[in-house]
């Protein structure tokens, strides 16, 4: 799966409201705890974003020093 932001979000979104809605302790606490993951994942996929934008750019950056 490629690293989206949006589609982490949107799923963790999905698990917050499907906690929210649980009637179950553990599944609301289950629901909870898969929310905080696809958060987490969320965070790390922009933060992967953000470091590959700057390597690209700090390449091009090289490539027309050179010419």
């Amino acid at each position: 799966m490629a690293d989206n932001p949006e589609f982490y979000r949107a799923r963790a979104a999905a698990e917050l409201e499907a906690a929210a809605a649980a009637t179950l302790d553990n599944v609301r606490d289950r629901c909870e705890r898969a929310g905080r993951a696809w958060e987490q994942m969320a965070d790390r996929a922009e933060r992967t974003q953000k470091l590959r934008e700057a390597r690209e750019a700090a390449t091009a950056e090289r490539a027309l020093a050179d010419h």
